[in-house]
């Protein structure tokens, strides 16, 4: 690759070019978050205009890599639901019993619109409190998972 990443201790992430152009405060941003986090990602400046795009974060030297990979985990925070446990009513709002990658929680559906089909498996749920929730296969979930999906698709 023909930049380096330099972090501080405050998680201010600075490029450094080849030809001796550097950029403070860089973001890295990746290009398709929920149909294919693993490739595409572009590092940008503090107006949002692209500096660098790499396809892989394993295409990066390590000291890159565990930056990236430690500002990603820093502003990415979408759950992923594996299992809905229960609800409280089928009529809307509702609260919805989830297990997720984080934990379990509950979640208000407002609407059936904060559901929202970002591929033919994957769903993205929009709680009333504006967090996302990420269901990666709806066609994996549990039966319980699925009819309660089902009313409110």
């Amino acid at each position: 690759m023909n930049f380096v990443l330099e972090q501080d201790p405050f998680g201010n992430i600075k490029l450094k070019l080849v030809d001796g152009q550097s950029y403070d405060q860089v973001k890295i941003i990746r290009a398709f978050p929920i149909t294919n986090p693993d490739h595409g990602f572009a590092i940008v400046d503090q107006d949002g205009h692209e500096l660098v795009w790499f396809e892989q974060v394993s295409d990066l030297t390590k000291d890159n890599q565990a930056i990236v990979e430690n500002s990603l985990g820093q502003i990415e925070f979408i759950p992923v639901i594996h299992r809905i446990s229960g609800l409280n009513s089928y009529a809307l709002p509702s609260i919805w019993d989830i297990e997720t990658d984080r934990g379990n929680t509950r979640l208000k559906l407002k609407n059936e619109q904060d559901i929202r089909r970002v591929s033919n498996e994957a769903l993205l749920i929009t709680d009333a409190n504006g967090i996302q929730y990420l269901i990666k296969n709806r066609k994996t979930l549990d039966k319980l998972s699925k009819k309660i999906l089902d009313r409110f698709m």
